[in-house]
């Protein structure tokens, strides 16, 4: 990157930085079950939610309870089931319509990190009718009063449950942008290692890996605070000691519980502190080829990670200490190579891949440029880089038969 680039790059991550301490971060409020939600919402004076999920969590009863529990205790269910594994636009546009149609008083995403962010930005359209989702992407946009949102996470990785952050494709370009501001952080947040039971444990594993992903690329930053640091190392320790658990034993509730901690913790620490190159390339293969977000940031992570080199041997060895991996003594280094080592093998142990399939090298520095745009200069990485950079990071990670 020029000097001129990393020198304009430092200068605004510094601003921001600065600014952390007087911006209006929060925490949603935490409920241990769908049980309590009911007397919440009837504290807030709602009698009638849209329910944003997708067909599969509904068509597998996960749903179940919430469109029971509700009703039977006095507020109606509107459900909206169109949300596709990468929300488009058209998804958010059909669940507002569906919102203001049938007169609804609030917003419950249940699901990944999909379905968080589509009633996110089904939210932040209903505060702006007049504005287009492309108009709200980037930062600080949105500014109005979403309606009450209830965030309910089936997957433990995303942490979109308590972040700023909404990712949304546009289905005409393919491009995947976020929109961040301080109304999408969901009110309250339900914690319920239950509906996490059915969870295929490839899914376990790589969204289990996004939350890992979310909580390095905050403490490795440049823009930490005191609490995003305690939290990422905290959710590091906890993923670290549980995830393959959870892949093992999927109703093991003391492992989803902790699990759930952990992805919430890291989506604090990354809603505050921002994440970096992997999210950015990450979210380029899912707008372009609709690679799982957890997959990609699996495979991309301990690449990245590597090529940061010593800029980030001294707090991966903290995260390495946190994950049980090294000692405080240890050089850093060797702590740094070892936590990255272990990434790699427990990858391995939960079946995740190296490559990813359908990678075409003919739009990899379409993609390294779109990377470039999301992650420069807001991201407050250890290394700065530009497009032609990150273009290494594709060639890695694309298998041989698109390599020509």
């Amino acid at each position: 990157m020029h000097i001129l680039q990393k020198i304009y790059c430092r200068t605004f991550q510094t601003a921001f930085k600065l600014a952390l301490p007087v911006l209006p971060y929060r925490k949603p409020k935490i409920l241990d079950s769908i049980q309590e939600l009911p007397d919440a919402l009837k504290d807030k004076g709602v009698s009638k939610i849209l329910l944003v999920t997708d067909k599969m969590l509904r068509n597998n009863g996960l749903t179940k309870d919430i469109e029971t529990v509700l009703p039977e205790n006095g507020v109606e269910v509107v459900v909206y089931d169109g949300t596709c594994p990468n929300p488009t636009a058209e998804n958010v546009e059909e669940a507002m319509g569906l919102f203001i149609w049938e007169e609804c008083e609030a917003i419950v995403a249940f699901g990944g990190g999909s379905s968080i962010d589509c009633a996110k930005a089904c939210g932040a359209r209903l505060a702006n009718p007049n504005k287009t989702l492309k108009q709200m992407r980037g930062i600080l946009k949105v500014r109005r009063r979403l309606p009450l949102l209830v965030a309910i996470p089936t997957t433990a990785g995303t942490g979109s449950e308590v972040t700023l952050a909404a990712v949304i494709t546009d289905e005409a370009t393919h491009y995947k942008y976020p929109i961040n501001d301080f109304p999408l952080i969901p009110r309250m947040a339900v914690l319920e290692p239950k509906v996490t039971y059915s969870l295929p444990k490839h899914l376990t594993a790589t969204t289990g890996m996004d939350a890992l992903t979310h909580a390095v690329e905050a403490y490795i930053g440049n823009s930490t605070t005191r609490e995003t640091r305690r939290d990422a190392l905290t959710a590091t320790s906890l993923i670290f000691s549980n995830i393959e658990t959870a892949c093992r034993e999927p109703e093991n509730e003391e492992a989803r519980r902790n699990m759930l901690q952990a992805a919430f913790l890291a989506g604090n620490a990354f809603s505050q502190s921002y994440v970096g190159y992997i999210h950015a390339v990450a979210h380029t293969l899912g707008g372009a080829y609709h690679i799982p977000h957890g997959l990609a940031n699996s495979v991309i992570l301990p690449n990245v990670l590597e090529e940061y080199g010593e800029a980030a041997w001294k707090k991966l060895k903290d995260l390495a200490v946190a994950a049980g991996i090294a000692e405080k003594d240890t050089d850093p280094e060797e702590a740094a190579n070892a936590f990255i080592a272990e990434i790699r093998a427990m990858n391995k142990r939960m079946g995740i891949p190296t490559k990813l399939r359908g990678i075409q090298e003919r739009h990899i520095p379409k993609l390294a440029r779109r990377a470039s745009a999301e992650a420069n200069p807001l991201y407050p990485v250890p290394v700065l880089m530009n497009a032609k950079e990150l273009q290494k990071f594709y060639y890695q990670v694309m298998t041989e038969e698109n390599n020509v």
